[in-house]
């Protein structure tokens, strides 16, 4: 590879004329800010959970269990969303689902200002999350569908940057604004309305992805859509689409796609699942490793998960996929086995553990938004990030909501220790499976893993 293409991502405005014209510049460019404002808005809505889940306690006197479920309640939805929405992608397309899971989100924040017990919140809650599942199944693929190969894994890295600062800001607004009283809980909550307003009214008009024009036989209009929207490279790569086999979701368990399925899930589970049940519990963790402000201590973990997801997006298209995305999972289970056996000794030791802890998952967690967009192939794109997706949020889901139950029963040092546990699974699944798609066409990192393409069923 030469070095123009290895240092391509820090400039993606600027790629070769020859290879993208200005108006295929600004769209992916903008293609890539509006799918970002998704992870963003999904991002908003669980950071502000964690820091709002005190007062949200004391004013609804909620139990242990209803702060699980509540704390939870986003990622159940993203689980119903997940499938339901990647299965409409694959079947009715990327385009119309792009808007209609927004409009949906939408109705779901404004409901937030209203709900006056745990039940309605719990139920508004997986609204919203059932509305994001159903962005991540489309919203991904669509951009890996455009995005030429040299840049995609740089603008699918991108859409982390997007979740973590939308976790990070609502995360900060909500504690400046508990601090000082300005607001209710209700109020701040419902403050996602305003940005998913605004993106939804920034996707209107946005294009049919060619690739799934292409799998559906519409090969003219694809062509035509290509011409005016991706690159030379990928139209080249949208004629070698193979479209033989009309493929369906259950073939996402087939002996052609089950390693990359399994591979997809495992990386993503285990990479979410010790953050979410840390990060969403944050003030609760850190009080109890006796570190005093467990806010400002909240603040600066998902800070430094900022700046792992940025180290990333900035590392992928030079270094790969496995080498930036495995060894973060052996360094997280080393650091939490540290916590689990230090949480009695230095409070110093423990904040670094933590905060290292925090860089490194996001490192690896920013693979999670490339690999499910490129190794499915068009037909069950969309079902794939579903699926694993909806895989990924048992284990956040179930994190979040035993994660104060678990240091209730089984103490700090336990529950550190079943976390180094999940990360040490997902670096030696991830080691044995995971592929290295850095560079290649969608035409080659979707082949099946054994035998030749199956066909329709």
């Amino acid at each position: 590879m030469s070095t123009t293409a290895l240092h391509e991502p820090a400039v993606l405005l600027r790629p070769p004329t020859q290879q993208m014209s200005d108006k295929q510049r600004r769209f992916i460019t903008k293609l890539t800010v509006l799918i970002s404002g998704g992870m963003f808005i999904d991002g908003f809505i669980l950071g502000g959970i964690g820091i709002l889940m005190p007062s949200i306690t004391q004013d609804l006197n909620l139990s242990l269990a209803w702060q699980g479920l509540i704390g939870a309640s986003a990622l159940i939805g993203i689980f119903l969303g997940g499938p339901l929405g990647g299965y409409l992608a694959d079947k009715i397309g990327r385009k119309p689902m792009f808007t209609i899971d927004l409009a949906i989100f939408l109705v779901g924040s404004i409901a937030q200002f209203f709900v006056t017990d745990p039940m309605q919140l719990f139920v508004v809650r997986v609204l919203m999350g059932v509305a994001i599942g159903a962005d991540y199944a489309v919203g991904w693929p669509m951009l890996a569908e455009f995005a030429p190969a040299r840049l995609r894994g740089f603008l699918m890295s991108v859409q982390e940057v997007g979740w973590y600062a939308g976790y990070l800001i609502a995360y900060v607004a909500g504690w400046a604004l508990v601090v000082s009283h300005i607001a209710s809980w209700n109020v701040i909550l419902g403050l996602s309305a305003v940005p998913t307003l605004i993106v939804l009214l920034m996707r209107l008009g946005t294009p049919e992805s060619p690739r799934w024009l292409k799998s559906q036989g519409r090969t003219a209009e694809a062509e035509e859509l290509a011409r005016e929207y991706m690159c030379d490279e990928g139209r080249k790569d949208l004629k070698a689409q193979d479209t033989s086999g009309s493929l369906k979701m259950g073939h996402l368990f087939s002996s052609h796609y089950i390693k990359t399925t399994i591979f997809v899930s495992v990386f993503w589970v285990c990479n979410v699942t010790p953050y979410f049940a840390i990060s969403t519990f944050a003030p609760f963790v850190l009080n109890h490793l006796g570190l005093g402000d467990g806010l400002a201590g909240g603040i600066a973990l998902n800070g430094l998960a900022l700046v792992g997801v940025v180290t990333a997006t900035l590392l992928v298209e030079k270094m790969g996929r496995r080498k930036l995305g495995i060894p973060p999972f052996f360094i997280s289970a080393a650091v939490l086995v540290a916590v689990a056996l230090l949480a009695h000794l230095s409070a110093m030791i423990i904040v670094v553990c933590v905060l290292l802890f925090a860089f490194v998952n996001a490192v690896s967690t920013t693979l999670c938004s490339v690999y499910p967009g490129e190794v499915f192939p068009t037909e069950i794109r969309g079902a794939g990030v579903g699926f694993a997706t909806a895989v990924s949020r048992i284990g956040a889901a179930a994190g979040t909501f035993l994660m104060p139950l678990s240091i209730d029963h089984l103490g700090i040092s336990g529950t550190m220790m079943i976390a180094a546990g999940i990360s040490l699974f997902g670096g030696v699944v991830s080691w044995l499976l995971a592929p290295e798609t850095m560079g290649k066409q969608l035409s080659e990192t979707s082949a099946p893993t054994s035998g030749n393409r199956p066909n329709g069923c």
